[in-house]
């Protein structure tokens, strides 16, 4: 893997030692792509997906992150700051390190909301945006799953035993993936410690959901979600997802004048991007909507 992607090491404004993935290089006529991944995922949940942008008909720069505290970054002492917010101020530390003034970003789950946050703080920096399964209402249900499931995840012994756990928990909602489907989520969930499948996120990230009372409606971004406006969005939804509802869908679709939507059959939360044809159709979008006659590197 590591052939098809350099690292890059960088500093957070408190100290942090954080990581990204580099595919491709800079081209002026096409504008480079941030993936910013779900809660407790990592840059690996974009590999295939940022080889083909890389090296497509149109190749782009493809930076993905780890946040604090996931994959190859430094774990924060104090949890308090796995928080969107701060989470947003390392990508633009990172970002501007490499010299990126302008960008198209990919945003699965807590990567969409982060996303939302530097629609506020960075606007200029966002170009085009995709949204892939989440949206201004973040469905109680939705994040009642996922963190019962974080909460009770067993702790598998082998790889294989990992990947029979996954299928066990989710066939049910995605019910169209393949082997190498499941082998690749797992491999991009854990890290291998000595052959021993661990999960790759500090535990202690968990406590940020604890916190959350889901008795109680769920604060709502559409204040966030019109930061957008100015910019095209792809929003990508599961056929069979529970954080975000056909129904927010089809409001984001009226209120944002430049909003294209798919959705995933057979799929639930969050859509693997590299599977039901999403790469020539995420290539299609940012042909379309994210072309630059000049950018920075």
């Amino acid at each position: 893997m590591s052939n098809d992607f350099n690292d890059f090491y960088y500093t957070s404004s408190d100290g942090l030692k954080l990581y990204a993935r580099i595919y491709g290089a800079a081209n002026d006529g096409a504008l480079p792509v941030v993936c910013l991944a779900g809660l407790t995922r990592n840059s690996a949940d974009f590999h295939e997906l940022a080889i083909r942008l890389a090296r497509g008909a149109t190749p782009r720069k493809v930076i993905a992150f780890d946040y604090r505290g996931r994959g190859r970054s430094a774990y924060d002492k104090n949890w308090n700051n796995y928080d969107p917010i701060v989470e947003a101020g390392d990508v633009i530390a990172g970002l501007t390190a490499l010299g990126i003034e302008h960008a198209t970003f990919i945003g699965t789950s807590r990567g969409g909301l982060i996303t939302f946050v530097l629609a506020a703080m960075r606007p200029t920096l966002l170009k085009a945006v995709i949204l892939n399964d989440i949206g201004p209402v973040v469905e109680g249900a939705g994040l009642a799953q996922i963190r019962a499931y974080l909460e009770r995840a067993p702790s598998p012994s082998t790889f294989e035993e990992a990947i029979a756990i996954q299928r066990a928990a989710q066939q049910g909602i995605f019910t169209g993936l393949s082997d190498a489907d499941w082998e690749r989520v797992v491999r991009a969930l854990y890290r291998d410690d000595d052959g021993r499948p661990v999960p790759d996120f500090d535990p202690a990230l968990l406590k940020t959901l604890k916190g959350v009372d889901l008795s109680q409606a769920l604060p709502e971004f559409w204040p966030q979600f019109q930061g957008l406006s100015a910019v095209p969005v792809l929003a990508i939804r599961g056929e069979n997802s529970k954080l975000l509802s056909a129904g927010t869908l089809t409001q984001m679709k009226a209120r944002h004048p430049d909003l294209e939507s798919i959705t995933v059959a057979g799929q639930g939360h969050a859509p693997l991007l590299e599977t039901a044809g999403l790469p020539g159709k995420i290539e299609g979008f940012l042909k379309r909507k994210a072309t630059a006659t000049k950018n920075a590197a």
